[in-house]
């Protein structure tokens, strides 16, 4: 049973569930795969310094996805980086925010960063926003993977 119309009550894969919105830098927002060229579905394994994901979202910075919760979940823990489909180029940050308020920040990334964890405390949120920023050296090469994300509720 959903709780104030956000999604049901237990553990989801980020990428089974439906944005509100999604903006990107470079193409289309990516379930299941990298953010690949300029092109709906061009992705490719999402892939982090050598580890492969089945789930998440490929994006390129500047990015946002917007997922509505209605206040019925509780945390987010995700795996982030560079994809590898950057061929080493790239700086991005990840942010989580939990309405207007930022829960988690990455901080500074490259491609030798490999995969980071993040965790986020979500408690009463209305809505979840997933942000990519340029690392403040523009967006090329920028392609970011939300990678694993589990949403529980």
């Amino acid at each position: 049973m959903a709780c104030g119309n956000g999604p049901a009550a237990g553990a989801h894969q980020l990428s089974d569930l439906t944005w509100s919105s999604a903006s990107n830098g470079w193409g289309q927002v990516e379930k299941d795969m990298s953010n690949g060229d300029n092109q709906a579905g061009d992705g490719r394994t999402i892939t982090i310094k050598g580890a492969t994901y089945a789930k998440g979202l490929g994006v390129n910075a500047p990015s946002e996805v917007v997922y509505y919760l209605g206040g019925s979940c509780t945390s987010l823990a995700t795996d982030v980086g560079i994809d590898a489909e950057a061929m080493g180029r790239g700086t991005v940050a990840f942010q989580i925010y939990k309405d207007g308020t930022k829960v988690a920040d990455s901080g500074l990334m490259n491609a030798a960063s490999g995969a980071k964890r993040l965790t986020a405390d979500l408690a009463g949120a209305n809505e979840l926003h997933l942000v990519v920023t340029d690392g403040g050296d523009g967006s090329n090469s920028d392609h970011a993977d939300w990678a694993g994300p589990v949403l529980t509720c």
